[in-house]
């Protein structure tokens, strides 16, 4: 799952690593518990048994290690097997003994683990380095090979090299001599550029990748379909006669999709229904009576598996009750697993033969995929017309071998490689979404390592040489730069446009410029050049609409005011009279509309900035001396005025009296209020404790950095010399602040305090009592709360969070709040808000004795997930049922077996909307088609955004990346539209017996502290022997 926020993850990370950090011996029940729920979680480990995740718990350790830390050197004998957290390591490969020759031939990101070796003594084939701050988790040789001899048919398979494949005589981390493997168990796919026969791609090609044998699951579903189409409308099922032809218990395409739509309201479009059905298709339950490979919605002849016997039964009076009974769960499992088959079937199609529609759902897919990150959006788009699906079933296959020529480019669908090297053995392996193969092409080189599958059932995306090489041509060729003095000042992406007909009827081609990168002013100066002042909506204005929003990034307002008064201008020099006056017209027209556009967007934060303040004043000043003389201008007057009149009289405002804030990051028992946004000049009254657990209470405004705070401290306390400012998280868990920190307090846990001590006195930090949480649950109130109510009032509070943030806060969070000295105090307190319902969840549960009780506990939260899904509140959606889904909860057994199979079901529906494969598809497409108001899960729009920020460098050449910042634009543009809408449904009437339940869900009490939750979960139902 996605982390909510760094902050509030960091106690669960401290508790864990403390349990790590324990000798294997010393490690209690609890600790293991606490790192199996962690271990959960990595990639690494997804594949393993849990008995055998268990057994790691026992005998693993935690590492943190600097960037350029070298882990072991080529040569060395290995002593410990590793998996990696987070982070990413260079693999380094050298022909000759200096490592000053070491070439890193590829990087081991979270997920991959390595070091197998150690098994049989082998020198290491590879210097490893760690790229940056990594987390890495240890085993040594004894436990491994204990847990090897143990667990050997567990791990067979999943570990790199692939023992359970290999020939025993290749010896252990090597690959078979080049000319013994024929022999060899692996099997060879192909060695040269001619691949058809193994593509999808011919006509009409042999259905080799539908499954010979169907799964259970998927069979039955074939099953409950027919019997349920038997049932409801027999006449679909039946011979049809066609051009003289008779066709046995035939089904019509079209039918189906019409049947499918008409049966759930899971099944939105007539597209996710082909999907669906081509699921069916792919394993053989369903069948195109002349073996087409795509299911598709036309007047085509399908039939089930079941009759393609002669005479098959018709189903009993009790299969069809039972499927009909079963309908419903089966629509929705297809409608889970049906566009991953439809992305398939499409990418199985030649590329000639794509539509529109599949060009665009490809190119939805390669947004979300690692290794195309950092590609341009051109790029993409070129590859959406020419990559090819290729897939192989079986580990152990060759995909291709060292030394041969380089024909194709591959990025992994599903799955995993491992990268072999001859006499090296396996020196890393590549997950889903990392890719192969690109250098050989770029260099003109033979292969410099093999490929081979580490697991059945491997799906690949591939570009070959021929359109690899012509893309990269194409983007050349169609680049334009711009230069001054020598130097790029512009980089434009030419690209043809939509066609317009001339008065003629005459076709003409149209050509628009994209800019990929330049200088602020330069990139400024395009885009408004390029702005149209008619009613249209041009890519020029929504590119405009980008820079004002991320300008922050790369010019600060300081930097941007002169320029824009450069760029308002005075009267040109050529053409006649009333040409000039048309051109500087639109000209300065362009640009106040541009700066009411700015002042609209920065507004809260223009107020705080008096640079800005003194350009909008003089900006307005020189618009109306201009409109003596140009009438038209008046027309933009007013609005401009009505904006800088505003902004003046609000930043008076703010001077005079800041808001002081009592309590704002700490739970409290004030009368609730509903939230306004809290501004960087608005002032804190804030605690801040010794180790004594004495306190002072400080105030400072909420940008204020830690120097500034140690300071206000100082004075309360005296004179003290060398003060720290430390996070202390009801764990435990220390954070010592920077001097150049801001806002720090935002960044606290749920139960997290501020402390103040010197360095000597760090070690003696204990958290407050109150820091525990509560001893008891609020279950005697909370039980009589209904759940629709206390969904709405999570919402109504969840919506005023959420609309408190700031567009700005989020670009702030995600190029780092001190790189631009900024607060994110509002964005900080809706993702803790995510955690504190996460915890609530989990703290009531836990602090609830009555099995009896503890079951009507878990179905009214499961309740309240429902309601908040139906007000659109996904993120507490997501919370609650994260809460239900932690070790401490999941873990009672007793409890969940109690709940009624109606709950069950629920609760498996709610866990297929949060599965995070094909990158939360099941989410988005979910949101996809919801109308605001919305609030998202904000979790997974942080981790986009950052995906797309350190996929992509900001500057190249010391140019602006500008498809950067619209890409990051964009995800920013998904909250405006979420917000585009009120939140205004029927407000609950208010029970008499609980008036406070909008108290209660504002001032929710949590114990945050994981450790504290897995004791009591064992006081409620001790491990069973």
């Amino acid at each position: 799952m996605v982390a909510a926020h760094a902050s509030s993850h960091s106690s669960e990370s401290a508790e864990w690593i403390m349990c790590l950090d324990k000798r294997p011996a010393e490690r209690s029940g609890e600790d293991v518990d606490i790192i199996l729920a962690r271990l959960k979680n990595v990639k690494a480990f997804e594949r393993f048994h849990p008995r055998l995740l268990q057994q790691i718990c026992l005998c693993c350790f935690y590492e943190c290690l600097e960037k350029g830390i070298t882990l072991y050197r080529q040569g060395d004998i290995g002593t410990s097997w590793y998996a990696v957290l987070s982070g990413s390591l260079d693999v380094k490969i050298s022909e000759t003994s200096s490592y000053q020759d070491a070439v890193t031939i590829c990087t081991l990101g979270s997920g991959t683990a390595f070091g197998e070796s150690i098994l049989d003594d082998t020198p290491r084939h590879a210097t490893i380095v760690t790229r940056e701050l990594s987390e890495l988790l240890r085993i040594e040789q004894r436990e491994f090979r204990s847990l090897w001899e143990r667990y050997h048919q567990c791990m067979a398979g999943l570990l790199a090299p692939p023992y359970g494949v290999m020939e025993s005589s290749c010896g252990a981390d090597r690959m078979p001599d080049k000319e013994n493997i024929s022999n060899n168990s692996f099997v060879s796919v192909s060695k040269h550029q001619n691949k058809k026969s193994f593509i999808e791609i011919p006509a009409k090609p042999h259905p080799k990748w539908i499954s010979q044998v169907p799964s259970e699951k998927i069979l039955r579903a074939g099953k409950v379909l027919r019997n349920a189409i038997l049932s409801r409308a027999p006449h679909m099922i039946r011979d049809r006669k066609y051009h003289l032809k008779t066709y046995r218990q035939c089904c019509v395409g079209t039918e189906l999709v019409d049947w499918q739509i008409q049966q759930s309201s899971c099944v939105h479009s007539r597209i996710q229904a082909v999907g669906m059905w081509q699921v069916l298709l792919e394993e053989g339950v369903l069948n195109h009576v002349d073996q087409e490979l795509s299911f598709q919605d036309k007047y085509l002849f399908y039939r089930f598996l079941d009759d393609e016997q002669e005479d098959a039964p018709l189903p009993s009076e009790e299969e069809g009750r039972e499927s009909q009974e079963e309908l419903q769960d089966t629509l929705l499992l297809l409608s889970q697993i049906g566009p991953d088959a439809h992305m398939r079937m499409i990418l199985r199609k030649h590329p000639s033969e794509r539509t529109e529609d599949d060009l665009e759902i490809i190119y939805e897919e390669l947004l979300h995929i690692k290794a195309l990150s950092h590609l341009s959006t051109t790029v993409k788009r070129e590859l959406v017309g020419v990559l090819i699906f290729e897939s192989h079933a079986k580990a152990g296959t060759v995909l291709f071998s060292q030394g041969e020529e380089g024909t194709s480019w591959y990025i992994i669908l599903k799955g995993s490689v491992n990268v072999v090297i001859y006499g090296k053995g396996v020196v890393c392996t590549l997950h889903e979404g990392d890719d192969f193969g690109k250098l050989a092409l770029v260099n003109d080189a033979p292969r410099a390592a093999s490929i081979v599958l580490r697991e059945d059932n491997c799906h690949f995306l591939r570009v070959d040489k021929e359109d690899f090489n012509r893309i990269l041509r194409d983007v050349e060729a169609n680049t334009v730069r711009l230069k001054e003095h020598g130097q790029d000042v512009l980089v434009l992406e030419k690209s043809l446009s939509s066609n317009r007909t001339s008065v003629h009827g005459a076709s003409t081609s149209n050509y628009k410029y994209k800019v990929m990168s330049g200088t602020p002013e330069k990139i400024l100066e395009h885009l408004l050049e390029m702005t149209r002042m008619d009613s249209q909506f041009t890519e020029s204005d929504s590119a405009l609409d980008d820079f004002v929003l991320m300008h922050c990034v790369f010019i600060p307002n300081a930097q941007l005011c002169p320029v824009l008064t450069g760029q308002y201008p005075s009267l040109a020099s050529q053409g006649s009279q009333q040409e000039r006056l048309d051109y500087t017209l639109n000209n300065k027209r362009r640009v106040i509309r541009l700066v009411m556009q700015w002042a609209a967007v920065h507004g809260d934060q223009l107020q705080e900035d008096s640079v800005s303040l003194v350009f909008l004043q003089e900006f307005f000043m020189a618009v109306s001396n201009d409109a003596k003389a140009i009438p038209p201008l008046s027309e933009q007057l007013k609005d401009l005025e009505r904006i800088v009149k505003q902004n003046a009289e609000d930043a008076r405002s703010a001077q005079k009296k800041h808001k002081v804030l009592l309590h704002q990051f700490s739970m409290g028992d004030e009368k609730p209020q509903k939230c306004q946004p809290i501004k960087s000049n608005d002032e804190l009254l804030f605690k801040v404790f010794c180790c004594d657990h004495t306190y002072i209470t400080i105030r400072v405004p909420v940008i204020a950095s830690v120097k500034e705070v140690i300071g206000a401290v100082a004075d309360k306390l005296g004179s003290v010399e060398d003060l720290l400012l430390v996070s202390l998280s009801s764990a435990g868990e220390k954070v010592v602040f920077k001097p150049s920190d801001v806002s720090v307090f935002s960044s606290l846990t749920i139960n997290g305090r501020l402390f103040a001590c010197r360095r000597d006195q760090l070690d003696s930090l204990a958290p407050l009592p109150e820091q525990e949480g509560p001893s008891t649950g609020s279950l005697a109130s909370f039980e009589w709360m209904s759940s629709k109510d206390v969904a709405y009032h999570l919402t109504s509070y969840d919506w005023e969070l959420f609309h408190c943030v700031h567009e700005l806060e989020l670009i702030y969070h995600t190029f780092g709040r001190q790189n631009v000295k900024k607060t994110t105090v509002n964005l900080d307190l809706f993702l803790r808000r995510f955690n504190e319902i996460q915890f609530w969840v989990i703290t009531e549960v836990c602090l609830c004795s009555p099995l009896s009780k503890r079951v009507q506990l878990l179905k009214k939260f499961m309740k309240i997930a429902a309601h908040c899904k139906d007000y659109r509140n996904l993120n507490a959606f997501f919370a609650i049922i994260m809460g239900l889904s932690n070790p401490a909860v999941s873990r009672l057994s007793q409890s969940w077996e109690r709940l009624p199979s109606k709950f069950k079901k629920f609760y498996g529906e709610f866990e297929n909307l949060m599965d995070p494969s094909r990158n939360h598809r099941a989410y988005r497409l979910t949101v996809a088609k919801l109308e605001p108001p919305i609030i998202p899960f904000m979790p997974l729009l942080i981790k986009d955004m950052t995906f797309t920020h350190e996929g992509n460098k900001t500057f190249i050449d010391n140019l602006v990346n500008f498809e950067k910042m619209r890409m990051i634009a964009n995800t920013v543009k998904m909250v405006r539209y979420c917000r585009s809408q009120p939140f205004s449904p029927e407000s609950p009437l208010a029970s008499k017996n609980h008036p406070d339940m909008r108290t209660y869900v504002r001032h929710l009490n949590v114990i945050d502290n994981q450790r504290i939750l897995t004791q009591l979960s064992h006081g409620l139902e001790p491990r069973r022997s």
